[in-house]
């Protein structure tokens, strides 16, 4: 007799395979240059593998502290205070999380509660949406303007009602590349300002921005950071995103809400990384020198980009290119975003991700999302690929 297995209810029933997924197994498949998914595929910096191994061979192995080593915290402390200009305990107000993902679920399920509202302005990273159902909230889906990406505060004070428990925002912006204006994070504290509204502030691409723009963090601005858990990611700014590493710096009583859920939820992060990224925080060139480094590789990609049909859109900030595909010429007409990423990738040989994946309804705006944090080699084949269009 063969035994049945109980049959599940699926908690998440319209959560499918991430497009970052799927884009890149076809890239694979289809042996095209991946300019999809957002990860470098050169290495990190040999030092900081050098202070991993010497972190392990010094019996930093076991534990660590649930809110992360002291040293780390207090590295991250002192970073934001000389570049933001706010002072946050390395002992209450700096938590180390599994990386910036597994920071804002954490951050999500310790705040919201079922039937909360959580306003979400799209395009938006893929793990926002799940992370707010599974813990029972609402989305409430406010658009960046189209074309400039640039948030409309007129819906963003709409979208605010009783039920509002958060707001996430994200800038530097993924997908679009674009950052936040001094006026416009001064703004949205004057519509927070009356409200008990949270604000989640997502800067994983803090050290990408190009100039002459500077980034805003919540954490310049009195009324957000009182207000705000922001996010940071060790894996975009050390080219590690494998070591998933992220940071929440936030006021005590929050993140003590924080920790309830990150300690259940992972408990603590990789103890010799922890060590090896404190020590090599004592040198902040890397983190400073970041910004030319990637304005050199989107300048790179956009004159050759510029040789095609394709449209370039702003590249603010981030390792992401946008590009308007409307006055390509292709085989097919009228593609879809979706469509035209793969025929790119299948015909052309380069992967690129469509911009209808980060809108809940799939909004169509003829824009695709390319990732310039590459190799020269690797961007040097996508564009000779990429000439033709």
């Amino acid at each position: 007799m063969t035994a049945n297995s109980p049959t599940l209810i699926s908690k998440a029933p319209h959560m499918g395979t991430t497009i970052f997924t799927v884009m890149s197994a076809l890239a694979a498949e289809k042996k095209a240059v991946n300019l999809g998914q957002g990860f470098p595929d050169f290495p990190c910096d040999p030092r900081l593998t050098d202070l991993v191994n010497d972190a392990m061979r010094d019996g930093h192995n076991q534990y660590p502290p649930m809110p992360g080593v002291a040293p780390l915290r207090e590295a991250v402390a002192a970073k934001i205070e000389a570049l933001y200009g706010r002072r946050y305990n390395p002992a209450s107000e700096i938590t180390v999380t599994a990386g910036a993902t597994q920071a804002i679920l954490a951050i999500i399920l310790a705040i919201v509660h079922p039937g909360d509202e959580v306003i979400l302005l799209e395009p938006c990273y893929d793990s926002y949406v799940p992370n707010i159902e599974l813990a029972g909230g609402r989305v409430v889906r406010v658009p960046l303007t189209p074309g400039s990406f640039r948030p409309d505060f007129d819906r963003i004070r709409a979208a605010i009602g009783p039920r509002t428990r958060a707001i996430l925002i994200n800038t530097p912006h993924n997908p679009s590349g674009m950052v936040w204006t001094r006026e416009e994070m001064l703004t949205l504290q004057d519509i927070l300002s009356p409200t008990n509204v949270v604000l989640i502030s997502d800067e994983v691409y803090e050290h990408m921005v190009y100039d002459p723009l500077q980034h805003w963090s919540a954490a310049h601005f009195d009324g957000l950071a009182a207000r705000a858990f922001i996010v940071s990611s060790f894996g975009k700014t050390y080219h590690v995103t494998g070591w998933k590493v992220g940071t929440v710096a936030a006021p005590a009583d929050y993140t003590a809400e924080l920790r309830k859920v990150h300690q259940f939820m992972v408990f603590t992060v990789n103890t010799p990384m922890q060590h090896a990224l404190a020590r090599y925080m004592a040198d902040p060139a890397p983190y400073l020198e970041l910004p030319a480094f990637y304005q050199r590789k989107r300048d790179l990609f956009r004159q050759g980009l510029a040789q095609t049909h394709f449209k370039l859109l702003p590249g603010e900030g981030t390792y992401f290119q946008c590009a308007d595909i409307s006055g390509l010429q292709v085989p097919e007409k009228n593609l879809s975003e979706a469509d035209f990423c793969q025929w790119l990738t299948a015909e052309i040989g380069v992967a690129a991700i469509p911009m209808s994946a980060f809108y809940g309804n799939g909004f169509d705006q003829k824009v695709i999302r390319f990732c310039f944090a590459k190799t020269d080699e690797t961007l040097h084949a996508a564009l000779h690929k990429l000439k033709g269009l």
